[in-house]
């Protein structure tokens, strides 16, 4: 990718002084003209006195600063670069903002040009920064950094951050900051400043710090990266002071960077791993279900060993991809009723582990093996409704996974054998029942206008399937069509979706997972509502300026659809009709020419697409765009689910 980074120039006071009177002078020379004309036509009035104009109160540039040193040969902010760079973090994303304007000209003149080189990422809005980081993270395994303006640039990443904290995902926030009132010059200093600035986002946050010293920085900052990785995962903030970040090194030296411990994640006791796997191998028909079990490759092969082992029904709730989706044990297509048949249920980091059992009879064991447990917040309702299980194992799952899998193996008679064999047949059986099921489901309506879901989903699907695909997005608001239908189990081919469903996720979070995949030649695929595309449409003109080839598929229903779908459930249950039930809810009057603002943005675009015969071959045409490197749009308009 092409960090569009300028060649570096040396640059003095003097130079900076001629720089000042030939742009001032140029101003003067082409507003002259222009003034003239204006008095001419009697549009503007005569200037008769030469008293100077009165400045603006933002002429003052980029105000106040630290102590004047002169000419610097060291920087606080080259320090903290190089502490990014120890801790593996090489991709930084944000939009510009003068409280880390040294952070900024450290990434540019330094990180960008000295081994290893970093790379960044321009984007829009702070939203998108911390959704970029996301999305990154979900594919890469580790954390990327953003970097965020003072107060509203902390302000607007709140959302993304609450994404990436009810999604359990790792990211680095360095929000810059005038922490000394002596510092805060004009108004919009006094306007920016906050004392405690991660506060706004504390409630949502794994942890955050106000580093005071570059050595502080250094300490806290591996502290941060090592508590954003630990399961279960989660953003941080450092608060990070202007002053800090401009001035030189004390005495033109580092201070040392601390290494990075090799962090190992909890693993569930010995004794009760033992008991759980007595259980399963004991149970009639077992039942694993996941939602954030496989963390890592090595996860989803683990999930497979141990299904495998058992012979067991897998339910997986696609929060990340814990299990291959046309595998025979797979039987998430018929959750209900793998559940119901079940006698002992085994959740792995479920988001949502009472919405499985809660219904279930007393008689059914459940059990769980989550990190979930070991850290927790009060404030808000990520952790979801209780789930009143029989036993508890608070670990990480996947780390808890060959212990328990050498448990199964261990403990599993060989009189238990045949049992296991007939009941991996009858799983066999029932997921292609389920599949064909599916399949005939979606030929109905194959034709229709509005265009199916289920088509424009195996549309996609035909043009992808042969090459090394990857889907950024998450599939509920398509019914898990790609799952029901696709044939995907490779871990990277999947991420899950936003975690708090907030709006303006995936554009940022898709083109976040694109770079990641872009390094290792993948083709990323995304698919989302025109609801949430409204949010953060400015991501087209990161992805065209940061030349990041991925394929968004707009699946444009014009509408909100899902509140649609509330709103009819409420006016039904009132007597009311649904005929007015779009007031509010839709988004046409005018009707959003997506392709359009692609095009507008140095995207390519296609649509709307409103033929279904269509799809075939613009998704054709748009898949080949993205092989030579491209970003590319195809609007769908679509049936609602």
């Amino acid at each position: 990718m092409d960090n569009r980074t300028p060649k570096p120039l040396a640059v003095n006071r003097g130079r900076r002084k001629f720089l000042k009177g030939t742009t001032a002078a140029g101003a003067m020379a082409v507003a002259a003209p222009i003034g003239a004309k204006l008095i001419a036509s009697g549009a503007a009035p005569a200037r008769t006195s030469k008293a100077p104009l009165r400045p603006s109160r933002l002429d003052e540039g980029l105000g106040p600063h630290p102590k004047d040193h002169g000419l610097l040969s060291s920087a606080g902010s080259d320090y903290m670069i190089d502490v990014l760079r120890k801790l593996g973090i090489d991709h930084v994303a944000f939009v510009p903002g003068d409280t880390f304007r040294g952070l900024h000209e450290s990434l540019v003149n330094y990180g960008l040009l000295t081994e290893p080189k970093m790379t960044f990422s321009a984007v829009n809005h702070e939203e998108t920064a911390v959704a970029f980081c996301h999305g990154y993270a979900k594919v890469e395994g580790k954390p990327m950094a953003c970097f965020v303006h003072a107060a509203v640039g902390l302000q607007h990443a709140a959302m993304a951050l609450y994404n990436a904290w009810a999604d359990r995902v790792p990211v680095v926030c360095l929000a810059g900051a005038r922490v000394y009132s002596a510092e805060r010059g004009i108004y919009v200093d006094w306007d920016h400043s906050v004392f405690d600035g991660p506060a706004l986002v504390r409630d949502f946050t794994k942890w955050d710090n106000t580093p005071l010293t570059l050595e502080d920085f250094g300490n806290t900052a591996v502290r941060a990266y090592k508590f954003a990785t630990t399961p279960p995962a989660g953003p941080v903030v450092l608060q990070v002071d202007m002053t800090l970040q401009e001035n030189p090194l004390p005495g033109d030296k580092a201070p040392p960077i601390p290494s990075l411990p090799q962090s190992t994640p909890p693993s569930g006791d010995d004794r009760a791993v033992a008991e759980i796997a007595k259980l399963l191998v004991a149970a009639e028909n077992p039942v694993i279900a996941a939602d954030r079990a496989a963390r890592t490759p090595k996860g989803l092969a683990l999930m497979v060993e141990l299904a495998e082992a058992l012979q067991c029904a897998v339910v997986d709730s696609h929060a990340r991809f814990n299990f291959p989706w046309r595998h025979p044990l797979n039987q998430s297509a018929r959750q209900r009723e793998a559940v119901a048949d079940g006698d002992l249920v085994l959740g792995l980091e479920m988001t949502d582990f009472h919405g499985i059992i809660g219904q279930l009879p007393k008689s059914v064991k459940t059990l769980s093996i989550t990190s979930e447990d070991l850290y927790m917040k009060a404030n808000y309702g990520d952790y979801q409704h209780f789930a009143a299980v029989d036993m508890a194992v608070e670990a990480d799952a996947e780390a808890t996974l060959p212990a328990l899998i050498e448990a199964v193996r261990r403990l599993t008679p060989n009189t238990r054998r045949p049992a296991f064999e007939a009941r991996g047949q009858r799983l066999a059986q029932a997921h292609l029942a389920a599949l064909q099921a599916s399949r005939e489901a979606a030929a109905v309506g194959w034709d229709e206008q509005p265009i199916s879901v289920p088509r424009l989903c195996q549309e996609l699907y035909a043009q992808i399937k042969d090459e090394d695909w990857a889907l950024v997005s998450g599939t509920v608001f398509q019914s898990y069509w790609p799952q029901q239908l696709w044939s995907a189990d490779r871990h990277y081919q999947y991420i899950g979706d936003a975690g708090a469903y907030g709006l303006g996720y995936l554009p940022g979070a898709a083109l976040g997972a694109a770079a990641a995949h872009a390094r290792h030649g993948r083709l990323a695929v995304a698919v989302g509502g025109d609801g949430d595309f409204m949010f953060s449409p400015a991501v087209l003109w990161a992805a065209a300026h940061n030349r990041i080839p991925f394929l968004y598929v707009i699946h444009n229903n014009r509408a909100y659809f899902n509140e649609i779908m509330a709103l009819q459930r409420i006016a039904n249950r009132r007597n009311r009709g649904i005929d007015r039930t779009g007031i509010g809810n839709d988004l046409t009057q005018p009707i959003v020419d997506y392709a359009a603002m692609a095009r507008s943005m140095g995207v390519a675009g296609f649509g709307p697409v409103t033929d279904p015969k269509a799809l075939a071959d613009v998704f054709r045409q748009a898949v080949a765009l993205v092989k030579r490197g491209e970003p590319v749009l195809v609007d769908v308009v679509a049936q609602g689910r």
